[in-house]
């Protein structure tokens, strides 16, 4: 489904309110990086976002639903032979999942990373547990190259890394 109300901006420091109420929601914190704090304030929002206002280019933006802010998507890039290619991450507050945002959100940042940015390839992966997010990368031609078993550790338990990849049409 095509969600032409969804878009993408960098990150606003007035922005960190709603970040932080957003983000605060242990069904988000569940599904990512032990990095991303939980429970996540307004001053982690301040924080977060006065990083990311340092990217050039950018590489780290608020995901919009008909202008409010929604969640975060980014890219990380690789670096030395795998400079071409970036980590794609992204997350959503609750209200907005299951309404197509997540998806239009990844083929914009898709979009810039080859289009903008030339990179060669993108990279993402989900926990075996949060097969949704599966989903939209696939919707978004992701293909699934692995599956690295075992190889995380979420709230005291082990779970699988699913692995996906998506290389520019231009370098195929």
């Amino acid at each position: 489904m095509n969600n032409p109300n969804v878009s993408l901006r960098p990150l606003r420091s007035s922005d960190a309110e709603t970040l932080a109420i957003l983000a605060n929601n242990r069904k988000i914190w569940d599904n990512v990086r032990d990095l991303f704090p939980h429970p996540y304030t307004t001053e982690h929002a301040r924080e977060f976002i006065g990083l990311k206002k340092e990217e050039h280019p950018t590489l780290t933006f608020a995901i919009l639903s008909e202008s409010a802010l929604a969640g975060v998507i980014g890219l990380e890039p690789k670096a030395d032979v795998f400079r071409k290619t970036a980590i794609v991450g992204y997350w959503l507050g609750e209200p907005y999942w299951g309404k197509g945002i997540a998806t239009e959100a990844l083929r914009l940042i898709i979009d810039y990373a080859f289009n903008e940015l030339d990179l060669v390839r993108l990279e993402a992966g989900h926990f075996d547990f949060n097969p949704a997010s599966g989903k939209v990368l696939k919707k978004c031609g992701f293909k699934q190259f692995g599956i690295a078993q075992k190889s995380v550790i979420k709230n005291g338990k082990l779970a699988d890394d699913h692995l996906y990849g998506l290389v520019n049409p231009k370098y195929q």
